[in-house]
């Protein structure tokens, strides 16, 4: 098969054929092979099992998706970085110098990177960069006071004035960390803390330049706070005095009824009860004034005696009671204020005092800060160089292996430990490495069915309330002992081990030899199913009559139960003995007929044994032929968000070695003295005693003479006792011979 002028290489493994990634020149031709012999063209950029950097690398869009796009973006890239892309296939993490592509752009700054690089670390005589380099320098980078980022921490500013600025700004404003972790600002904070200090400063200016706010006094807001805290009773009290002036029958109530003053007649009360705040301030008059001092609620007498002392201010004369006509001119007063205040910018700069506010903005503070900014982001091409060839070293160590789980499934049919595996669990006797993370194990199964695998959704946790769900293929021995609740334990790709619980299963044929012994399983469990049911309803029948007898001898004293009416004797029912007869007879020609063809096979018995066998088995043994050729494991990926592009199948023999079963090792020395061992139930014997008695019965009746020998045959042996021979009598005399007729008389 070929793509383009390439010849590529397929193979076959499992059943499935797919392209071999052999060498450089493979990999540079992969776009133009025909996707559609791609095993996947999607797949998620987390939860598998390779470099999580790697992946966020390969994720070009940042979708969170890998894609057949994202791989062959990948390849053109590496043809611009390297000499030869036969470098990629050994998996190697350390990248040579030397097989960089020097008459490129991207591979001559590649070169000069890696070569600063290796200065910085101390190894100028090396040629050669592992991820464990880039990594390390990466880190040294970010602790750098300039790293790249635009991100200013007070920690890197040298001047204290400056730096107490920055933290002003990151009290205010909040943080952003930079790449060492550290809280700092960046240039979009510093702009927007300064143009919000101008506002509030701005604003703070209006107010002192106001003649109706500055005439307040010192203190406008103590005032406003006083007239805002009665406003509405004092509103509700005024509005209650013209309800009275229109209607004098309503002063009583309007004051309190008497239902109000009952409930309170029966409370201790206090200033601050809930029924007393409720009530007027004072007593409703038409036309009455708000009395400040005398006769109010006392509920509110401090917050108007409050209210006494800022109208003192606004009115300009001392006032003991006020009437509506003053309580409007001192809200007029406080009104210029109080629009003031609505204009008050919404930002958290404002929590700052204005004179600290000014002190900051007339400082050279905020010049320095974008300096320091600017110093800093200009480092980000440094640090863009060192992120280039991080990809380029994890590409050299992944890029392949990447291949071998996307483009074919290598790995997987190698069991070298594909992408998805995430570990092996053990339990019930084996080990299972098909074993693949869910992230809802629900709406996994709803598609997983599929692969027609015998499926075990686990719950794995471990002591550190780590939690995660995997679902594991069974495929090899039988699923008599799988149910949801047994404890396996699971281990990951890292080797750490995992208590994992069976939560749902899915059923479906493990293997034909299961299949085969099927039939027989299910007839024993009915069998035991119909006997505990039998037991039980036995055992409550028994229970009853002992619960009944028991409850008679106890009231025995008491009540005296006359003796139970004799039941006349049952008559034998001819019919009944009859229709028995008939049955057993049919019974005994039926087993008679079946053991006469069975005995009549001679020496072909044992074939005829196994035909019955597998007459009995063969329908199991169909069904699960048929879906073991279907089993694939597409539909448990494509569950987790993969995109498996062929019929990935799981014959018999590769399902075998998924699974592998317990067996002792062959240099293991084994005892079978076991001091515990039951004593068997005799059944070879009973079977023995069963073939003679059937052979008997058979022989006795004729059933075997026409296979006998002549001598042994049941009619030679028992002669004149065979009962199939017609009673002997007494032979008769033969015939006389009539009497000769005496010649006439002459």
């Amino acid at each position: 098969m070929q793509g383009g002028t390439h010849r590529f290489q397929f193979v076959r493994s499992g059943g499935v054929d797919q392209v071999a990634i052999r060498n450089g020149a493979d990999i540079a031709q992969l776009e133009t092979l025909d996707q559609k012999l791609w095993l996947a063209l999607a797949c998620p950029a987390k939860g598998i099992e390779l470099d999580e950097k790697t992946l966020t690398f390969l994720d070009s869009d940042a979708d969170g998706r890998i894609r057949a796009a994202d791989v062959l973006a990948a390849i053109r890239w590496l043809k611009d970085a390297l000499r030869s892309l036969d470098v990629l296939v050994p998996g190697d993490d350390a990248l040579r110098i030397d097989s960089l592509n020097d008459k490129t752009d991207l591979g001559s700054a590649l070169i000069k990177t890696a070569r600063a690089l290796l200065s910085t670390l101390g190894k100028s005589g090396s040629d050669a960069l592992s991820s464990a380099d880039l990594a390390a320098a990466e880190k040294q980078f970010a602790e750098r006071p300039k790293n790249g980022d635009g991100v200013i921490p007070p920690e890197v500013v040298s001047d204290a004035q400056v730096a107490q600025v920055v933290r002003d700004i990151l009290g205010a404003l909040g943080s952003v960390h930079d790449r060492s972790g550290k809280a700092g600002i960046n240039r979009d904070k510093l702009d927007a803390f300064f143009a919000e200090a101008a506002q509030v400063i701005a604003w703070h200016e209006k107010g002192q330049s106001t003649a109706a706010i500055v005439s307040l006094g010192a203190d406008p807001g103590a005032l406003s706070a006083s007239v805002r805290a009665v406003a509405a009773k004092v509103d509700d009290y005024f509005t209650r005095c013209r309800m009275a002036a229109y209607d004098t029958r309503a002063a009583a109530l309007l004051s309190g009824g008497d239902a109000d003053y009952q409930g309170l007649s029966t409370q201790e009360l206090s200033p601050s009860a809930a029924a007393l705040l409720r009530l007027p301030l004072a007593r409703i008059e038409a036309g009455r004034a708000l009395p400040l001092v005398d006769g109010v609620n006392p509920a509110w007498a401090a917050a108007l005696g409050a209210l006494r002392s800022t109208a003192t201010t606004l009115l300009g004369k001392p006032v003991s009671t006020l009437n509506e006509a003053d309580w409007q001119a001192m809200r007029s007063a406080l009104s210029a204020y109080e629009a003031w205040q609505a204009e008050k910018p919404a930002t958290p700069v404002a929590g700052l005092a204005v004179e600290r506010l000014r002190e900051i903005v007339a400082s050279p503070a905020k010049d320095a800060i974008g300096t320091l900014i600017s110093e800093d982001a200009a480092e980000d091409a440094t640090h863009t160089n060192l992120q280039v060839l991080h990809k380029l070293v994890l590409f050299h160590r992944d890029f392949v292996k990447l291949l071998n789980n996307f483009v074919n499934f290598s790995q997987f049919y190698s069991r070298s430990g594909a992408m998805f595996q995430a570990g092996t669990l053990y339990l019930d006797g084996r080990s299972c490495d098909l074993c693949v993370r869910v992230a809802d194990a629900g709406k996994h199964a709803a598609l997983a069915g599929l692969s027609k695998s015998y499926l075990a959704y686990c719950d794995c946790t471990r002591p550190g309330g780590e939690k995660m769900t995997i679902v594991a293929a069974f495929t090899a021995g039988d699923a008599d002992h799988l149910m949801v609740g047994r404890n396996g334990v699971f281990y990951d790709r890292q080797g750490r081990d995992w208590d994992a619980t069976i939560t749902s299963l899915i059923q479906n044929p493990i293997s034909i030899r299961q299949a085969f012994w099927a039939p027989y399983k299910n007839f024993v469990r009915l069998v035991e199913e119909q006997v505990a049911k039998r037991a039980a309803a036995a055992e409550a029948e028994s229970n009853a009559k002992v619960a009944s007898a028991a409850t008679a001898t106890a009231t025995s004293d008491q009540t005296k139960t006359p003796p139970p009416a004799k039941e006349p004797p049952k008559k034998i029912d001819i019919g009944a003995v009859a229709a028995i007869g008939v049955a057993v007879g049919g019974i005994a020609t039926f087993l008679s007929s079946i053991l006469a063809l069975f005995f009549g096979l001679g020496w072909w018995m044992p074939a005829g044994f196994l035909a019955l066998m597998l007459m009995i088995s063969a329908p199991s043994m169909l069904i699960a032929w048929l879906k073991l050729r279907q089993r694939n494991l597409g539909p448990l990926l494509d569950a987790n968000g993969w995109a498996v592009n062929g019929r990935v199948r799981i014959n018999v023999p590769f399902g075998g070695a998924l699974t592998a079963l317990a067996t002792i090792p062959l240099t293991a020395q084994r005892s079978l003295r076991d001091p515990y061992l039951e004593k068997g139930t005799p059944w070879r014997l009973y079977l023995f005693l069963i073939v003679i008695v059937s052979l008997g019965g058979l022989w006795y009746f004729g059933k075997l003479d026409e296979y006998l020998p002549a001598h042994i045959k049941r009619a030679t042996v028992l002669g004149t006792l065979d009962p199939a021979q017609p009673t002997s009598q007494a032979p008769a005399a033969p015939p006389q011979a009539p009497a000769p007729t005496p010649p006439p008389a002459t």
